[in-house]
């Protein structure tokens, strides 16, 4: 089943967050993630407000899960850690 990879993201640092967003795209690429949205307009309606939110599709919650335990994304979210605030979730859809 398809899995969606959702993130809330509150960007405390722009250049060192930026370096992450570079490295971070082509990581989840790598195992099959498309991008559907990427910090565009959003309405939040409950729990903490994160100006950045974005979803990305993988082909399953297990493809998602080891994205984010690959050493490329690693490499790159250790530019994030420091330089945003945020929540990750993945979440497998009922297609």
């Amino acid at each position: 089943m398809p899995a969606l990879w959702i993130a809330h993201v509150t960007v405390t640092d722009e250049e060192a967050y930026g370096k992450y967003a570079k490295l971070a795209g082509p990581a989840i690429a790598k195992h099959g993630g498309q991008f559907i949205a990427r910090g565009g307009r959003y309405v939040q309606l409950e729990g903490k407000d994160r100006p950045r939110n974005v979803v990305a599709r993988f082909p399953s919650v297990e493809a998602a899960e080891a994205c984010y335990h690959s050493a490329d994304y690693q490499e790159a979210l250790s530019h994030a850690r420091g330089a945003s605030e945020r929540e990750l979730l993945i979440v497998e859809t009922s297609e």
